[in-house]
């Protein structure tokens, strides 16, 4: 059992849950200078991220396992080579659906009801992206959409409808931020998504001007990052700007590790740096708003 739930996890690569939660942490953060803090609230969102987050990659290796069988990158992944089976998986992505509409009871118990009406939208969402790539190139987008609602569904939990210009703001940032990376993932897969008519901007665009696409969308990140400062300031002041233009240098360094004709450091680019990236963000707005220059 603890051999099956090992590989569970190593299948939708538990650890790459760090690339959301931290901004839906930041943002209540932000939510927190607004409301009182309550221990609850913050395990809710934490059980709220990984539940909707394992149910989507999950669903999504579900999704996708006749594709990852013919890939040659990912045809040794755990489905195609069959060290788990199709149903575990469906077991497993269900009790995390459940999981998730369950943790949005914490919050009705402080009196908000909008995690439980929106529990359900919001995994539908997330589930669908898994087909996106049948049919649109914007695939890429959907899936920064869904992560764009890490930190506006972790305001809406804590303060409602009120003020959501600061969490949708830092959510086009995320949305963005994402986008740009998964173009430079999906350069590796370039010949493969054409064979077999799968949509995405590198297969439609050639992987040098989706590797501008790319660096358009991390503009755009900063962009609203350097919005979020004057949304939310204060809190927010000198030491968050420092951070934005470590953020920036990261990102640039991400786009010279990957080259039109050189794409072995893309995994690099996209799990490591991206990791620096997201926990690095949350620990600046956290010193931030302790020390509050």
């Amino acid at each position: 059992m603890l051999h099956r739930v090992r590989m569970i996890l190593e299948m939708i690569r538990f650890s790459h849950t760090l690339f959301a939660l931290p901004f839906a942490l930041v943002s209540a953060l932000l939510a927190w200078q607004r409301q009182e803090f309550r221990l609850l609230d913050l395990v809710g969102i934490i059980l709220c991220m990984v539940f909707a987050r394992s149910a989507g990659m999950a669903f999504n290796r579900l999704a996708d396992r006749h594709y990852d069988a013919a890939n040659p990158r990912t045809a040794r992944r755990h489905l195609p080579q069959g060290q788990l089976s199709v149903l575990s998986v469906w077991i497993f992505t269900a009790a995390c659906a459940v999981g998730f509409i369950a943790s949005t009871f914490l919050f009705w118990l402080a009196g908000n009801p909008w995690p439980i009406y929106l529990s359900v939208p919001v995994l539908i969402f997330i589930g669908a992206y898994s087909y996106t790539k049948r049919f649109t190139i914007l695939c890429h987008f959907w899936l920064g959409t869904s992560l764009l609602l890490a930190p506006v569904a972790a305001w809406i939990a804590l303060c409602g409808m009120s003020a959501l210009q600061i969490p949708v703001c830092l959510g086009f940032a995320v949305l963005f931020w994402v986008a740009g990376f998964d173009i430079l993932y999906a350069c590796q897969d370039v010949e493969f998504d054409k064979a077999n008519r799968l949509a995405s901007i590198p297969a439609r665009l050639g992987v040098p001007l989706s590797l501008r696409v790319s660096s358009l969308c991390h503009l755009a990140m900063i962009g609203f990052l350097l919005a979020l400062y004057f949304l939310a300031a204060p809190p927010l002041g000198m030491i968050y700007l420092a951070g934005l233009c470590a953020v920036t240098a990261l990102l640039g360094y991400e786009h010279w590790l990957v080259r039109p004709d050189d794409l072995t450091r893309v995994n690099q680019a996209f799990f490591n740096i991206n990791g620096v990236i997201s926990v690095g963000l949350l620990l600046v707005v956290v010193v931030q708003l302790v020390i509050q220059v």
